[in-house]
Parts: structure tokens; C-alpha cells; sequence
């Protein structure tokens, strides 16, 4: 029997994606686990397993092809010894709007070769399989999904079936829940429409730049940021004399290891520590409660051309000083070379980002949702400051500002997590403690 494999829902974020090579041509034989594309997402270009064994009848898409919808059939696998020619002809291609309010049909009764297909175990040791889009919904429910009947082949749990599950129960809230109004209105349209801004400017040379996948995603999430989170800021000063002098003396020590340690490398440190000791602020907003996290899972903003990553390093609290520079230097050099998966970007409860190397005196940075706030540094400076003896001297000072969204963290908890991180700061001996 002919089965559909349809465009896999690669991050949490992707609504569509360009496949950019086949790796498998039609006749080849498929098995599940193997590699049978490379799709772009809107952060990286990832491997494409699949879940399903057969024969490849016929491609639809294209390599090369962009703007795939998610669930959008991309090509056509025939049982072992079904006729190629057998393969029923593909479904006339719908415009992408229509594609996209197909989607919750098509994924029920439909194959997808998804890689993240295996969640956890069951209780009697069997495993879950699940599409990543029904992985995603049944987490912001707070859904087990050792409790719900799979309609996918298989027994695969698809979206359709997480729905049905969490629906019964919560039937009655749903309806009056006014949750969900601000995201649907972060989605819409926003602004003046692209001919109405070109009229303004018609006789004025310029060059117009289509938004890539990522562009997309960034003005999409910053809007809703600034639309649903209520954002309040704090700002604080840091001397770094004491960290510059204890820095400069561990990488002369740390010289013949080639371990070289940055400013940088003590900020991601002092925060870590700083999560521990005020555990309140360590949590996310989601939805209709707040998660206080264990592990300090900070995110760390990198440039790259067109955009930003921001890879996460978990555990920071845990990791020595030299282990969380070389694992900024990977995930920094892999997320300009797009090549992280999606886990190394996402998740966290906190971010940090630094335009102190640019010359930035200070900013106020935007948060990252679910995260409860991001730290925004600036540059070391010298000014003229009092010291502990009343006296006028000169200090390298750095300014510092905490955008914070109130639904999680109030102002004095928030005044007391910026306090942590200059107290660290301030003694970088104490963090080897």
C-alpha cells in the first residue's frame, strides 16, 4: 500500500522549509533510520530520517524546492514489490494557504518520516512514537502521552490524537479562555502593507531583500514579544578590575592547555551561580503557569549573517570555566556555519546578550520567550568612581541591564538575580568555590 511521507515539522517554530537535496532517488529501497533528505529550516539545514521501510515510488517536491509547508506530501513510498507505476498520482498542488488549513487532516491518516519519532519509554518498556508537532502540543498541555491511543501507522500518535486527548477534559475552560487572543493577534498583519510603503518611495532607488526563513521567524517572535510580554527593565554597573586582573592571571596559567578564557566566559559563569542562588528567577512563562527550572540552561545570543542563534548551555552552574569556553566556542562557530540542532537552541530560562565588543555602552534587550529574562552587557569602561575610602580613583565598569518579563519575576526578585550576578562579577574567585 502506497504511503504518503510529508514535510516533518523539524523545530517547534517551523511552519515550512526548503528540501534542499534528495538522498535517496525514486527505486531505492528505504529503510526505517535512513537518511532520505537534507531540509533547511528556518535555523539550520538537518538530516531527514525515516520512519517507514519500502520502496521510494515516486518524488513529488523537488530538491531545491522552498516555502514547503509542513505536512505537505513531499513523496510517495510503495511496499516491497508494489509496481512503481502503481503509485497513485500525486494530489494536484494546493496554494500554500490552502496547504497550510490542510494540515491537521493530512497529518492523522498520513506517514510522516520524522527524525524525532521516539519519545520515552512506556511504563512496560515499549517506546513512544510520536510526531514532533504532537511531542510539542501534549508538553504545553502538560499531557502524558502514555495515555493516548496512536491513529498513525503503527500506532504512531499524531497531532489529531494529542487534540482529541487533552479536548474532553478541558472542553469547558477552553472556551472561556482568553489566552490564546494575544498570540492569534501577534500573527496578524502588522503595519503597512509592502505596496503601500513602496508607493512612498517610488522614484527613490533602493533593493528590495526577500525575508529568508529566519528573518521571518525573528520579526515574528520579537513581535509577539514585545506585544504579550510585559517587559520591565533594571540596570546596574559592575567594576571588572578584579575580574580583568584574575582573568589575565588564569590565562597565563592556562597558557600551555590553550585554554583561553574571555570576559565573556565569567558573565555566562556569574549568571549559572546567580540562577542557583535566587531559584525563583529560574523559570519560564508557560501559558497558564510558570516552570521554576533546576539547572541553570543559559542562553547565549550569537550574530550570524542574516540573523541570530541563541545556543543554550545546559548545566552552566556545573561546568568549570574552561569547559564553558570551549563549548561556547563550538556552539558559537557551528551557529555561524548553521549547523546546530535544534535542542542546542532551544529551551533555557535565561539569555545573555553582549554588544560590549562592539563598542555598546548599554542597551535594553528584548526577551526570548518562554525565557524569564535576558541580561544585556555593554562595554568595559573607565570612569572615575568613589572608592571604599571616599576617594575619586579610576575603574573599568561595565553597565549592565535586566529585561524582565513580570509574569514571572516581580521587581524585587528580579533586583535581587542582578544583584547575584554582580556580586559574582565582583569576586570571580568566589564562582570556583
Amino acid at each position: 500500500m502506497a504511503t504518503e511521507i510529508l514535510m516533518p515539522a523539524l523545530s517547534p517554530t517551523m511552519e515550512e522549509g526548503t528540501l534542499s537535496k534528495w538522498l535517496k532517488k525514486e527505486g531505492d529501497e528505504v529503510k526505517s533510520g535512513d537518511i532520505i533528505a537534507e531540509i533547511e529550516t528556518d535555523k539550520a539545514t538537518m538530516e531527514f530520517e525515516a520512519v517507514d521501510e519500502g520502496v521510494l515510488g515516486k518524488i513529488l517536491i523537488p530538491e531545491g524546492t522552498s516555502g514547503v509547508k509542513v505536512n505537505t506530501p513531499i513523496a510517495i513510498l510503495v511496499e516491497e514489490g508494489e509496481s512503481v507505476d502503481a503509485t497513485p498520482a500525486p494530489k494536484a498542488e494546493a496554494p500554500k494557504a490552502e496547504a497550510a488549513k490542510a494540515e491537521a487532516a493530512k497529518e492523522a491518516p498520513k506517514a510522516e518520516a520524522a527524525p524525532a519519532a521516539v519519545a520515552a519509554p512506556k511504563a512496560d518498556g515499549k517506546r513512544i512514537f510520536a510526531s514532533p508537532l504532537a511531542r510539542r502540543i501534549a508538553a504545553e498541555k502538560g499531557l502524558d502521552l502514555t495515555a493516548v491511543k496512536g491513529s498513525g501507522p503503527h500506532g504512531r500518535i499524531v497531532k489529531s490524537d494529542v487534540e482529541a486527548a487533552q479536548a474532553a477534559p478541558k472542553a469547558a475552560p477552553a472556551a472561556a479562555a482568553p489566552a490564546p487572543a494575544p498570540a492569534a493577534t501577534a500573527a496578524a498583519p502588522q503595519g503597512m502593507s509592502a505596496a503601500t510603503v513602496a508607493k512612498m518611495y517610488e522614484g527613490r532607488a533602493y533593493e528590495e531583500v526577500t525575508l529568508d526563513g529566519m528573518r521571518r521567524t525573528i520579526a515574528a517572535r520579537l513581535t509577539e514579544a514585545k506585544q504579550t510580554i510585559p517587559h520591565f527593565y533594571l540596570r546596574r554597573e559592575v567594576k571588572l578590575d578584579a575580574l580583568l586582573a584574575f582573568r589575565a592571571d588564569l590565562n597565563k596559567k592556562l597558557a600551555a592547555r590553550g585554554v583561553k578564557l574571555s570576559v565573556n566566559d565569567f558573565i555566562i559563569k556569574a549568571c549559572a551561580l546567580a540562577l542557583q542562588q535566587v531559584p525563583d528567577a529560574n523559570a519560564v512563562w508557560a501559558g497558564d503557569r510558570i516552570l521554576k527550572m533546576k539547572a541553570s540552561d543559559v542562553a547565549v545570543a550569537v550574530a550570524i549573517e542574516g540573523g541570530l542563534f541563541t545556543p543554550v548551555l545546559q548545566d552552566a552552574e556545573s561546568k568549570s570555566l574552561s569547559k564553558l569556553s570551549a563549548q561556547m566556542k563550538d556552539l558559537a562557530k557551528r551557529a555561524r556555519d548553521r549547523k546546530l540542532a535544534p535542542h542546542e537552541y532551544q529551551g533555557g530560562s535565561f539569555a545573555i546578550s553582549n554588544l560590549g565588543m562592539f563598542g555598546i555602552d548599554s542597551f535594553d534587550a528584548v526577551i526570548n520567550p518562554p525565557h524569564g529574562a535576558i541580561l544585556a552587557v555593554g562595554a568595559g569602561v573607565k570612569k572615575p568612581v568613589v572608592g571604599a575610602d571616599d576617594q575619586i580613583e579610576v575603574a573599568t565598569v561595565m553597565s549592565m541591564t535586566l529585561s524582565v518579563d513580570h509574569r514571572v519575576i516581580d521587581g524585587a526578585l528580579g533586583a535581587e538575580l542582578l544583584a547575584a550576578i554582580v556580586e559574582n562579577l565582583e569576586n570571580p574567585l568566589a564562582m570556583l568555590a
